[in-house]
Formats: structure tokens, sequence, C-alpha cells
């Protein structure tokens, strides 16, 4: 075992699930050697970073937002009359969620 090339052993744990969905991956690739593939793809494999900050801190306005426009209807409801205000607020709520829309997708470039 000395004059091994790998001379360093990694192991880790997997679920029955995550083994089948390893081997139907596999599957797809000329390799049958489990090793060969695990260290391909911790090598040279693709890994997808999100971040997804921007779309959680929009959430939280957008329920604000909602919040505000929930209370108009509310407020509309129980007095059946639509006022200048109400519809004001609401298009100025329409245009934060533009702006906020705006903001996240031009940090996506």
């Amino acid at each position: 075992m000395q004059n091994r090339t790998r001379n360093v052993q990694i192991k880790f744990w997997v679920t029955e699930e995550e083994r089948n969905l390893i081997k139907q991956k596999m599957a797809l690739l000329p390799t049958q050697r489990i090793g060969a593939y695990m260290r391909k793809m911790a090598i040279d494999g693709l890994i997808i970073y999100t971040d997804t900050t921007n779309i959680k801190e929009m959430n939280k306005e957008l329920q604000a937002i909602g919040r505000n426009v929930n209370q108009i209807a509310k407020r509309i409801n129980s007095t059946s009359n639509i006022y200048a205000d109400d519809i004001a607020e609401i298009k100025e709520r329409l245009q934060e969620i533009w702006q906020l829309q705006r903001r996240i997708l031009s940090s996506l470039h």
C-alpha cells in the first residue's frame, strides 16, 4: 500500500436514497467504479451556489406591502368607499414592488 499513488482515504456516509441517486447518475456515464466517479465529481463536479439574500429581502418587503394592501382592502370593504388616498397608496406599493424586482434583476448581472 505504500506505493499507491492515492494514499489518502476519505470516507463518508450516505442514505440509501442518496446511494441510489449516485448510482442513477453513474449509470449515465461510462464508469462502473464508484471511487472513480466520486473522485471525479469531488474534483471537477460543478457546484451551483445561488445567493438568495436579495430574494429573501424582497419577500419580507412584499409581505409588509401585502399587509398594507390588506388593510386598505379591509377599510374599503367596511366603508364601501374607495378613497383617492387608498388608490394612491396601492399605486405607491406597486411601484415599490417594481423597484424591488428591478434591483434584484440588476444584481443578477
